[in-house]
């Protein structure tokens, strides 16, 4: 296969597995970045001439239909967690769909999250939703792929659980709040699935959530286990965790933002009915068959140390 596909946000922690699915497939992969040496890491990934660098900013409208050009598919991933989201999720969906459309491309990937929602109250999951919207608006056979919390040896989730679990009590906000996440190679697959077989996949929504339910609560209590650590788990009251989170917007260092607590008020998991990871044919893996494999750098000895039971 020779398709050269335009990877926004190929550095990112999805980006790099996304890119390396890409190119074990024999794609050209275009890796599109703010600041191009940032993706350079990826070029051994590939073979000779399968890797190309170029500067784009989703949020500049030219830069964007500058480096979609020739392109076969175009796969958007960058999303952010706090700052301009409307800047990013909406107005740069709609400028990579634009671009995509008025290239001639076969496929077009735009990779959202569960809870997307455009009546949504936090601003992150409303502007994820009002992105999709924009993006089908312009390019109607998108594929729009909605994982839920994604997991992996270098994620900025269950790794910082693993260092808090270090700590003699693990505060917990929102014990209750049901997830579901899901393993990274396994969303790197569908990505790079759909954008090579559009006549399968394009125009649908697929929410891929992994094999797992699991309560805030549960997965912290499973983190410390697997890193051989033993706290005391608090469940913060949500009247306090609701006053961290107003102070978040403004204190340095504070646990959680305000619309990281608005986002959990709600369950992140795969809408009933929803299609998922079966259209790929995919299984996806369970946290306990891949997490241990990294989580044990959180161990009091490291590799050296006795396993949990």
């Amino acid at each position: 296969m020779t398709a050269l596909v335009t990877l926004f946000g190929g550095a990112g922690f999805l980006g790099r597995y996304v890119a390396q699915e890409l190119l074990k497939a024999g794609a050209r992969v275009r890796l599109a970045e703010r600041d191009p040496k940032r993706a350079f890491f990826i070029k051994p990934l590939g073979g000779l001439g399968q890797t190309q660098f170029a500067a784009a900013d989703i949020t500049r409208a030219e830069s964007v239909a500058r480096v979609v050009q020739g392109s076969d598919a175009v796969i958007n991933l960058v999303g952010i967690l706090k700052g301009d989201f409307e800047a990013v999720h909406i107005g740069g969906a709609r400028n990579v769909a634009e671009a995509a459309r008025d290239a001639g491309v076969d496929a077009l990937v735009h990779v959202s999250a569960i809870g997307a929602d455009a009546d949504a109250e936090s601003r992150y999951a409303r502007s994820k939703g009002q992105g999709e919207a924009a993006v089908r608006a312009v390019f109607p056979q998108a594929t729009v792929l909605r994982p839920s919390i994604i997991f992996g040896p270098d994620d900025h989730f269950v790794n910082r659980f693993a260092q808090m679990a270090r700590m003699p009590v693990l505060p917990v906000i929102r014990g209750g709040v049901k997830l579901q996440p899901v393993f990274v190679a396994d969303v790197a697959r569908a990505v790079a699935a759909a954008a090579l077989h559009p006549a399968r996949f394009a125009g649908r929504t697929f929410e891929l959530g992994g094999p797992e339910t699991l309560s805030m609560a549960d997965l912290n209590a499973w983190i410390a286990k697997a890193a051989g650590r033993d706290p005391a788990i608090l469940s913060i009251p949500d009247g306090a965790a609701r006053l961290m989170a107003r102070l978040g917007g403004w204190a340095p260092g504070a646990p959680i933002t305000w619309d990281q607590w608005l986002m959990l008020q709600k369950d992140n998991v795969a809408a009933g009915g929803a299609e998922g990871f079966e259209a790929f044919g995919i299984k996806p893996a369970p946290l306990e068959a891949v997490a241990p494999g990294w989580l044990v750098q959180y161990r009091r000895h490291g590799r050296f140390a006795k396993q949990p039971a």
